[in-house]
């Protein structure tokens, strides 16, 4: 029988985790949260006592691992980083058109699976740790083929070393959320996102300023590339120490029967279908970015356009918006998703209006490329802490990796057509894009608000 089979060995590994190495970290992890909860009194509206009693510390815990996160994430960046690493080894360009949909569906199509799995641990922390490290060592090797590889060579290994950070990515995606509701109360989550981003982008602004005084062949490619795998390790450390205590769990092991109870969930709850029809609507404001990058190189006037002034204007977009839209997050998420919806279909517009008339000076678009990474990042504030608060146990882990699947199919999808459109017209991808978040502003009314704390 598969499903004895299945427990027995999660059982199995689950033992090995708990009596293996992190015995030896225990008694220190606990010293580290007895000094770092200095709050005695709090109040949590949907945390167990334990996990609220703990949680002080586990929220500045979960920073730290957030923003090296968010820092390695800017640093590999398949939009920027890896695209100007391909032009930089000579790689093909029909090469470099593969990273973003690599990047961002195939971390998010396998997460069905990845769910049904992680939902079989009580605790599941270590999952972060795993996803961490395993970036981790991909970007050592993306830095080894930058400094020996060229050519065609380097663009396939490139590619084949983004499918698998994806997949690390999807590994970190599903389990971050569902540790985030267990270890942080409902109205702390957003700020906590939001933070994060804002402490990220100011270490993206101190980068990138850093490349601007730094000769590199490959344009700083290898110092990012070297920061990113030193964060990464970092992350891990951080998310290591969080004290996640032991929650529900799912013995399911039935890919088939995890699968179908999963699309169940978009006939019981029109809620639910609702929220993935806006977010599938909303991807133009990750998409739309490279094209921007794009008109801003092809049309430059001078040297302004370079890999450092890209990280310094997406490093200066997380700083100065990333906690306020965690804190109007965490009041109304909601409302946000709509606001951003509303400005993202007029940044769009305005770029297929600029195309149209044949405006082609680079400041436009660069203005317009950091316009778009402020409302990129309320995007994801927004949906993120929807979710987040939308659903509680294993249900949020059921939500988190059907979204994110279907999100990865539509994205995939949605980024080769707008990827062949574009090869005849860049007003239309444009105008392609002003539609979609435009529904999606419309389709954002019919939410509930799932902000307001619980009595």
């Amino acid at each position: 029988m598969l499903a004895p089979r299945s427990i027995t060995e999660t059982t199995l590994l689950n033992s090995l985790i708990s009596k293996g190495f992190m015995p030896y970290f225990s008694k220190l992890n606990d010293k580290l949260h007895a000094k770092l909860n200095t709050k005695k009194h709090v109040k949590c509206s949907e945390l167990s006592d334990n996990a609220c009693q703990v949680q002080h510390s586990n929220y500045l815990l979960f920073l730290m691992a957030l923003v090296f996160s968010k820092i390695a994430d800017a640093l590999t960046s398949a939009k920027v980083v890896l695209p100007w690493m391909m032009a930089s080894t000579g790689a093909p360009v029909f090469l470099t058109s593969l990273l973003v949909p690599i990047r961002e569906s195939g971390s998010m199509l396998p997460q069905i699976m990845l769910g049904a799995y992680i939902r079989r641990f009580p605790t599941r922390k270590h999952f972060l740790i795993y996803g961490a490290l395993l970036q981790s060592a991909i970007v050592i090797a993306l830095l080894c083929v930058a400094l020996n590889f060229s050519g065609i060579s380097a663009g396939i290994a490139i590619v084949l070393l983004t499918v698998v950070f994806s997949l690390s990515r999807a590994i970190s995606s599903i389990a971050n959320k569902d540790v985030l509701g267990k270890t942080i109360d409902k109205s702390k989550r957003g700020t906590l996102l939001g933070t994060a981003a804002s402490i990220a982008g100011l270490a993206s602004i101190v980068l990138a300023v850093f490349l601007y005084f730094r000769d590199s062949e490959l344009g700083g490619v290898d110092v990012l590339l070297g920061f990113a795998a030193c964060c990464f390790l970092l992350s891990a450390v951080s998310f290591g120490a969080i004290k996640e205590f032991a929650g529900s769990i799912d013995k399911q092991s039935d890919t088939k029967s995890v699968l179908k109870s999963n699309l169940h969930l978009l006939k019981s709850d029109p809620q639910f279908l609702r929220f993935v029809m806006v977010r599938s609507l909303m991807i133009s404001s990750g998409l739309a970015a490279p094209y921007f990058v794009l008109m801003a190189q092809t049309n430059q006037t001078s040297s302004h356009v370079s890999l450092a002034g890209l990280i310094l204007l997406g490093g200066i977009a997380s700083f100065i918006s990333g906690r306020i839209w965690g804190k109007l997050a965490d009041k109304n998420s909601k409302f946000l998703i709509t606001f951003t919806a509303l400005i993202n279909s007029v940044i769009c517009a305005v770029a297929a209006t600029l195309m149209w008339l044949n405006e082609n000076h680079s400041l436009y678009y660069l203005v317009l490329f950091f316009t778009l990474l402020v409302v990129h990042e309320g995007v994801r504030q927004g949906r993120k802490t929807y979710l987040v608060d939308m659903a509680q146990g294993n249900k949020r882990t059921d939500y988190v990796a059907l979204s994110n699947s279907l999100i990865g199919v539509v994205l995939l999808v949605i980024g080769l057509v707008s990827g062949m459109i574009a090869q005849f017209s860049l007003v239309a991808v444009m105008a392609l894009f002003t539609v979609f978040s435009c529904l999606a502003f419309v389709l954002s009314f019919t939410l509930q608000n799932v902000s307001k704390s619980r009595d």
